[in-house]
């Protein structure tokens, strides 16, 4: 089996690319990725030298070279993880977010369709989306694949945008698709643009820890190698056509998961009882914020058998642990446009 996997060098990427090049040795993996910011080929060095494994530099926006990839490689799957994905960079470039998840989506599924055509069997166009599709909950529901769209940000529509335009492949010219909506993800390799990974590396630099509004925004956390695991899952055994939320059944204020994490850090760094907490700063709220986002996984959890293999305290441990190992890591990636950005956002 070839699969192309876009998008295989950012965070979620190469999580995935790992889980199936390591898993999957008979299987043809090609890494596509355009390699902006947030695509870092060092997130994938210990599986480059693989026989099964393959990077291509592209873009999903331009449906030439698309069209070119699938005519000349005839893969037998697509996981698309390509995305433009930080709800805070889509409020001031939201037409970059349209070009990247709404026409990039566009332009896999036309090249898909075509090359499937005469062939549909043991394909699979598989689509990673985001729980934010779904907007903002109250204090006691979740998400479940049932709950109607409502997004609120940039982000949000255009990758509702996109979970709309893979179902109607699906309906229009019967493409074999699966869409599965994941919560926050969190782990190694995540740049430091969201949260957890933001707050590490400001709590090794003693810089403050700024917290949107007053830090009572809640979301459910996943560890990013049990997503990836939850993707291999649903792409070799998920029903054609249908969707799958993946969450981590773990809850937690934002103001809460800061004060977890400087307790760990200090712990970690040999730091004072309460000395990073003193970092924290609350800054001014971002437009739109959802108040709460949370997962119903029940669906996945009883017909694929998945569910998450640690426990929040474990997986946020196991993520300080490979940041302190990887500072050369963190220092590559918090370097040139990356300082513009949060001097920008956050300052």
């Amino acid at each position: 089996m070839k699969i192309i996997i876009t998008g295989g060098a950012g965070f979620i990427g190469s999580h995935v690319v790992r889980q199936f090049v390591n898993k999957y040795p008979d299987y043809e993996i090609i890494n596509l990725d355009a390699l902006t910011y947030a695509g870092n080929l060092e997130n994938l060095r210990d599986v480059e030298g693989k026989p099964n494994y393959r990077f291509i530099k592209g873009d999903i926006t331009d449906a030439a070279f698309i069209d070119k990839l699938f005519f000349t490689e005839q893969p037998d799957g697509v996981i698309h993880l390509a995305a433009e994905s930080h709800v805070d960079r889509s409020i001031s470039s939201p037409l970059e977010f349209v070009k990247t998840n709404v026409i990039g989506t566009v332009n896999l599924l036309n090249s898909a369709k075509e090359t499937w055509k005469n062939n549909l069997e043991g394909k699979r166009f598989h689509h990673v989306s985001t729980d934010e599709v779904y907007g903002a909950l109250g204090e006691t529901e979740f998400f479940t694949e049932e709950t109607s769209y409502d997004p609120h940000s940039p982000y949000s529509a255009s990758k509702a945008s996109s979970d709309h335009f893979v179902r109607a492949y699906a309906d229009t010219y019967g493409l074999p698709t699966v869409i599965t909506n994941c919560s926050n993800n969190y782990g190694p390799n995540h740049f430091p643009e969201k949260l957890i990974p933001l707050m590490i590396h400001n709590i090794i630099n003693k810089k403050p820890l700024p917290v949107y509004g007053d830090g009572n925004y809640t979301r459910d956390w996943l560890y990013v190698i049990d997503h990836a695991v939850a993707i291999d899952l649903v792409f070799h055994k998920g029903n054609l056509n249908e969707a799958y939320n993946i969450g981590g059944f773990n809850e937690w204020k934002n103001i809460d998961l800061v004060h977890l994490l400087c307790q760990q850090m200090d712990q970690k760094l040999n730091r004072k009882e309460g000395e990073s907490a003193k970092l924290i700063t609350f800054v001014k709220d971002r437009p739109g914020h959802d108040l709460r986002y949370a997962i119903d996984a029940t669906k996945i959890n009883k017909e694929l058998g998945w569910k998450p293999s640690v426990t929040f305290e474990e997986g946020l441990s196991i993520t300080i642990d490979w940041y302190l190992e990887n500072k050369e890591w963190l220092q590559n990636v918090t370097s040139g446009n990356y300082q513009d950005y949060y001097k920008k956002q956050y300052v």
